[in-house]
């Protein structure tokens, strides 16, 4: 009997890969994508707004003080028509908040990032090291999470002055020691796992041990956190720039833009402050979606 002669038996299924699965596991949420559909839409909007949005709100051979005040779907004597209105300085509302969340998703990302990166290095630093440089570090992570985001930015603003980059700085000193303490809690776990022991025992270098087997395993909980942290990103740079300290007239972000109209709701003006508003939430409950679907993919024990 030639072995093409012999019975088939049952073939094995190939293993998926974790990220296709936790790919189809995202997909199944409505809600999820439904908020991803949002960052995306919000997200190229942002990057496209000098050429998708009608005017350059902040050039002022393009504005028309006889055009302010205008409320929603209003045209002007040139043809042109504001769908959501215009501000007191005759400005195109959804010119002013494609260009106002061009600035925030900037700030929110960039700080992000840059919290990731401190935070992260310092959290493995202190898992790997352990003993004395941890009880340091983590004691420094308490010391800053016992202050109210607000106050820490508000303090640091009051020092650096206003300024995008400015406020970058103080959103980074607000949230790395999310990320570091994230960080440290999924590396103290993985570093007793039986990879780890083997690592070890074959004498591998630290740069190894920590940035081809430790840190890869400890991503998980620090892109959930991540993701969160850009939603209080947005929002914390809102509040600063409403009461005054955030990002400059020159490069308003939502927060700002909610702050120029604040003082004409009362005579009916509602539009100029109302719309930044609602995409200001809009965006904000969307990278929520996101980030509680990335929760419960990531960790499936975390679900509700």
């Amino acid at each position: 009997m030639t072995a093409s002669s012999l019975p088939a038996g049952p073939v094995a299924a190939r293993p998926q890969p974790v990220w296709r699965r936790h790919v189809r596991a995202f997909l199944r949420d409505p809600l999820a994508l439904l908020g991803l559909a949002v960052l995306v839409l919000a997200g190229g909007a942002a990057l496209l707004a000098p050429f998708i949005a009608p005017q350059n709100p902040y050039d002022l051979a393009t504005l028309d003080i006889m055009d302010a005040g205008m409320p929603p779907g209003s045209q002007s004597f040139s043809g042109m028509t504001y769908w959501l209105g215009t501000d007191a300085q005759g400005r195109d509302m959804l010119s002013a908040i494609i260009y106002g969340l061009r600035v925030s998703l900037v700030v929110s990302l960039s700080a992000t990032l840059i919290a990731v990166s401190v935070g992260a290095s310092l959290g493995i630093l202190a898992a790997h090291a352990g003993g004395r440089v941890d009880a340091l570090l983590m004691r420094l992570v308490d010391l800053q999470l016992s202050f109210p985001a607000i106050l820490i930015a508000l303090i640091l603003l009051a020092s650096f002055g206003r300024g995008v980059d400015k406020v970058v700085i103080a959103l980074v000193a607000v949230q790395w020691a999310y990320y570091a303490r994230a960080i440290r809690s999924a590396a103290l776990v993985e570093r007793r796992r039986d990879y780890m022991e083997a690592a070890r025992a074959l004498a591998l270098p630290t740069r190894s041990l920590i940035f081809r087997h430790l840190l890869p395993n400890c991503l998980s909980p620090v892109i959930v956190v991540a993701t969160m942290q850009v939603a209080h990103a947005i929002a914390l740079e809102a509040t600063l720039s409403f009461l005054g300290v955030g990002v400059p007239v020159t490069e308003p972000s939502l927060g700002l833009l909610i702050k120029n109209g604040y003082d004409y709701l009362l005579s009916g003006k509602y539009w100029i402050s109302t719309f930044p508003g609602i995409a200001l939430v809009t965006v904000i409950v969307a990278i929520n979606l996101v980030g509680d679907r990335l929760r419960d993919v990531l960790n499936p024990r975390l679900a509700a």
